[in-house]
């Protein structure tokens, strides 16, 4: 490490909150699937900013639409419309197989704005009532209060104990916890459609299926949380394209800006004109004209660049590869995923394999204590994925 990484990291220790155990390195800039820190060494990315720079670094159309829209306004607020907004809002809905958006800044806001709506309708079909909402156990859905209320790991939510709301948590793959945990009180159903955090678990066809039929036997909104694994990473636009199912409310963020910090969740129509309205919710800076100007570029691009056809088929032959590995290896016990987001379980904890990962030009995060997390941009190639498992089979 160069004197001068070394200065700004003393730097960031003595000025940021600790909230992160951060990994000794300052990244600079980026091109393609690489990374570059302040002393000129590159990285062959994994991790893709956890999940949102899905079409690789400095994309000169992106750029140039993002610049374009700088010198025009960036910001608004949303007591009026903006172009912008509006052409992102109505590709995405088509993109989402959705009827109405609501944007936002990030994912902990698309998920409280879902749960807003989903006790709101819920109130408007019954009144007032203490409504209960059931979400899954090792889920993750954000920090804030609502979203950590409903997120399924005991450490995270703990320290800040009371949350808000009524939450059960039933386990995910099993259709009989859930049908043990519905009443009468029950407004909402939250699930993520392939679990990030909480270890790369994709949700079962006969689980899902069985989650939304329930719902709409029982008139219950079905949250589904893409925020992670949407956007093309599976293979489909949305992971829960993949299924026989349809959600009336969905959350996304992360890659649906291309790398500006934006979020939505998306409604039914029949959700939308009965939960929400004016005065409900909002949002000072949600749907700026320069978020509106990312997620239109970002949309066009995966048309253009044919984006979830490069997920099938690089997503296979990834698939394929780490198969191989975890046959090879004792220490491996399983491999699971979708598309572009896949993951590696080990017998043991992964942190110094992902730090020797970093030290030798490769980045890799995790996904629990024992599990390698494979989030790379939605355009990496065959030679890329080639070129990660030469790196970490070394750390191996």
């Amino acid at each position: 490490m160069s004197e001068l990484m070394k200065d700004y990291i003393d730097d960031a220790e003595k000025v940021l909150l600790h909230t992160y155990n951060r990994y000794q390195v300052v990244l600079e800039k980026g091109d393609g699937v690489y990374l570059e820190d302040i002393d000129g060494k590159k990285y062959l990315d994994f991790c893709s900013g956890i999940g949102v720079f899905a079409l690789g670094y400095n994309v000169k159309a992106y750029n140039d639409a993002l610049k374009a829209q700088i010198d025009k306004i960036t910001h608004t607020s949303n007591y009026y419309y903006n172009i912008p907004a509006i052409n992102a809002a109505k590709k995405l809905t088509k993109f989402a197989k959705m009827d109405r958006v609501f944007f936002t800044n990030s994912g902990a806001e698309a998920v409280e704005g879902a749960i807003k709506a989903a006790v709101k309708y819920a109130y408007n079909k019954n009144g007032a009532g203490d409504y209960e909402i059931i979400a899954m156990d090792h889920s993750f859905h954000g920090r804030t209060c609502g979203a950590l209320a409903i997120t399924g790991k005991q450490a995270y939510r703990e320290p800040f104990a009371p949350l808000l709301g009524e939450f059960k948590f039933a386990e995910f793959n099993n259709l009989e916890s859930v049908k043990a945990l519905i009443t009468d009180k029950t407004c909402a159903i939250i699930m993520e459609t392939l679990q990030g955090e909480g270890g790369i678990y994709p949700a079962s066809k006969e689980f899902i299926e069985g989650v939304n039929a329930i719902c709409k036997e029982k008139d219950i909104v079905l949250i589904l949380d893409e925020i992670q694994c949407g956007m093309g990473r599976t293979g489909a636009n949305y992971a829960w394209h993949n299924y026989d199912v349809q959600p009336d409310i969905m959350t996304t963020a992360k890659a649906v800006g291309g790398g500006v910090p934006v979020g939505a969740f998306l409604l039914t129509e029949k959700v939308a004109q009965n939960s929400l309205v004016a005065g409900d919710h909002g949002t000072t800076y949600g749907g700026n004209p320069l978020a509106g100007a990312a997620i239109d570029k970002t949309m066009d691009l995966f048309e253009e660049l044919k984006v979830t056809d490069n997920v099938k088929e690089v997503g296979a032959y990834l698939y394929e590869k780490l198969e191989e590995l975890a046959s090879e290896r004792d220490d491996i016990v399983d491999r699971r995923g979708l598309g572009l987001m896949q993951g590696l379980e080990f017998n043991k904890p992964v942190g110094d394999i992902i730090a020797k990962a970093i030290d030798n030009g490769l980045i890799l995060i995790n996904a629990g204590a024992n599990i390698i997390r494979f989030l790379p941009p939605l355009v990496i190639t065959k030679k890329d994925v080639d070129d990660m498992l030469v790196i970490l089979k070394q750390c191996l």
